[in-house]
């Protein structure tokens, strides 16, 4: 092979090498991994968005009305599948019907198109666990907000959260859960 040649391939293989390494970095985004994004919300308050009504003095609370300030209706601990992921979720009933999946002290890995999914999976140890969740029922409550802190996803109208038993932070670009936690009624 002949100089001028051999020049051409090298140009041709850098030219196919510095491609696919482009492709690799904005499909796997690793500097992502080492960025963390922290958030803090406060659990909405749903009385602070409605319109009070006035009572007269004739009116008594009924007792089975429900219980004022939002409630806990299903919670759980987060284990670790492809990241290691720790904190708490929790399902819970505000005061004007809706419901919100708050996580409380999560810390997992940053990536690539995080979802927070609402599924009827069973939360699995390990390997085992990571490919489970988008094989059944599930919602997807958007985009993860944040890899750290405490946050907030309303569930959408009309999702019977009953039928739903487990919470998975999930890769939607690689198919695979972070971290999930099994829901415990309470």
């Amino acid at each position: 092979m002949d100089r001028v040649a051999k020049k051409k391939l090298t140009a041709g293989l850098s030219v196919v090498v510095l491609a696919v390494l482009g492709f690799g970095l904005v499909w796997f985004k690793p500097w992502a991994l080492w960025v963390d994004e922290t958030v803090r919300e406060e659990l909405p308050s749903a009385a602070a968005t409605r319109t009070a009504t006035p009572t007269t003095p004739r009116q008594t609370p009924s007792t089975s009305a429900a219980p004022a300030g939002p409630q806990t209706v299903a919670s759980g601990k987060l284990i670790s599948h492809e990241h290691t992921t720790t904190g708490s979720v929790k399902l819970v009933r505000l005061e004007d019907g809706t419901h919100t999946l708050r996580f409380e002290g999560l810390d997992t890995s940053n990536g690539p198109d995080l979802r927070v999914w609402l599924t009827d999976a069973p939360v699995k140890e390990g390997r085992a666990g990571w490919h489970v969740f988008d094989d059944g029922k599930y919602v997807s409550l958007g985009k993860l907000k944040g890899n750290k802190g405490d946050q907030n996803y309303a569930l959408p109208a009309g999702v019977d959260w009953s039928a739903y038993t487990s919470v998975s932070i999930w890769c939607d670009r690689f198919d695979v859960s972070f971290g999930a936690a099994e829901l415990a009624r309470i």
